[in-house]
């Protein structure tokens, strides 16, 4: 009995193995993967484009083959390999080239590097068409870019860097799209144990190539920033020849740099100035509105003329100046004065205004030239309609009327008295 079981083992033992080895027979090689090592440090990128070509090679020589036949090749495939492999490769020796046939079949390659290898890599970075106020917004997106060349080159035989630019390239353009998507790269190697290389970024199209700037005030006199124009212009204009891109992605920081440049002149120091940039329409054509403000003081220029209005004729035309000082955000004294052209008349006011919040305000003046007191208030409802009401003591006489603000520069307003109406044309500068 114990001998019959015995040979029953040996027999299952054996159809095992004949099988395992039919299969093994019949199988083929499916895939072919290399794993490439040098006795020194070899790039990653390197080492991943060595290894692909190892792969490339053996696909060639291996894939479809029966798994038989190539172990029984194996010697002569080597050879191949290595023979082949080392006419393509620059800086390094192939020392050895080993193979394990499989379906996933191994391609183990050791290297040996030349003796000059890479140990530093300095990468010096051109900027081209770009003004100095823009590269630095672009050398910021490329602070990391040296890592490209130090993953690439570092370890590597100084004869080997021609070869590399492929995958350099591909790495760097990788790079781009990740963190400056808006510009182009081309780069130039020059080799040593301390290796520079030369970078050059460019931008892509398209590019800002016009620039539309507004410049508005809603508490000094429109006419005292064109003073300033021409160097808010030269700034913006900065932007000429940036990627439209590059600007939507950097909009805050630009419009942070042009509001800083302008508060920054003497005057609107003085004056305690804050200006805020917009970039409106961020096109190849771009649109820029600044608006600057100052909390301490309420500076207005403004000039209207009445249609329709019966009497006062002397004060259908005026032009008035508006003076004030804010001590508190609430509280402002003010100095008025109204030039009649028709009668080449001066008529001046002190007051105060109550500001109740930016948009309600209520106003006490006294007419030093007609010695009377004139109570007023305006109510803003909306940023282009505002109510506006004042009531002179002496002659117990009211005004309303409704104001609408065309735009920065023209409004409209329908007033009405117990005696009269008129619409009034104003203009604001």
């Amino acid at each position: 009995m114990l001998r019959r079981e015995v040979f029953c083992c040996l027999a299952v033992l054996l159809l095992t193995v004949m099988l395992a080895a039919e299969a093994q027979a019949s199988a083929f090689v499916e895939t072919v993967k290399a794993d490439v090592e040098s006795g020194q440090n070899l790039p990653p990128l390197i080492e991943r484009r060595m290894e692909t070509t190892v792969s490339a090679i053996g696909a060639q020589l291996l894939e479809g083959r029966r798994i038989s036949e190539a172990e029984a090749s194996r010697a002569n495939d080597e050879k191949v390999i290595r023979e082949v492999f080392d006419k393509v490769l620059v800086g390094y020796s192939v020392q050895s080239v080993r193979i394990e046939p499989a379906e996933e079949t191994h391609v183990f390659v050791s290297l040996i590097p030349w003796a000059d290898v890479i140990r530093k890599v300095n990468v010096d970075i051109t900027v081209e068409g770009m003004s100095p106020a823009v590269e630095p917004l672009v050398r910021r997106d490329l602070a990391d870019v040296g890592q490209v060349f130090e993953g690439g080159l570092s370890g590597l035989p100084e004869a080997a860097t021609d070869w590399t630019n492929g995958v350099l390239k591909r790495s760097l353009n990788e790079y781009l799209d990740e963190h400056l998507p808006e510009f182009r790269g081309d780069f130039e190697i020059l080799s040593g144990e301390e290796t520079s290389v030369k970078l050059i970024v460019y931008p892509r199209l398209p590019v800002i190539r016009t620039v539309d700037l507004s410049m508005r005030s809603d508490s000094i006199p429109n006419l005292t920033l064109l003073n300033h124009r021409a160097h808010m212009q030269e700034s913006v204009n900065t932007l000429i020849g940036v990627p439209v891109s590059f600007v939507k992605r950097h909009s805050a920081e630009f419009e942070a740099m042009f509001a800083k440049d302008l508060d920054s002149m003497d005057d609107f120091r003085a004056l305690s100035m804050h200006t805020e940039v917009k970039l409106l329409r961020i096109s190849e054509d771009l649109a820029v509105m600044s608006r600057s403000n100052t909390k301490k003081y309420l500076i207005r220029l403004e000039g209207w003329t009445d249609i329709s209005r019966r009497g006062d004729k002397d004060e259908h035309t005026v032009f008035r100046l508006h003076v004030g000082r804010r001590f508190t955000p609430q509280d402002e004294i003010f100095l008025q004065t109204d030039f009649l052209p028709h009668v080449v008349e001066w008529k001046w006011d002190v007051g105060y205004a109550r500001h109740f919040t930016p948009w309600t305000r209520a106003i006490v003046r006294y007419d030093l030239k007609k010695d009377r007191f004139v109570l007023g208030g305006e109510q803003a409802i909306s940023d282009r309609w505002m109510l506006r009401y004042e009531y002179r003591w002496a002659d117990q006489k009211g005004e309303a009327a409704v104001r609408y603000r065309m735009h920065d520069f023209l409004s409209f307003e329908y007033a009405v008295d117990k005696d009269d109406n008129w619409l009034r044309v104003i203009g604001n500068f």
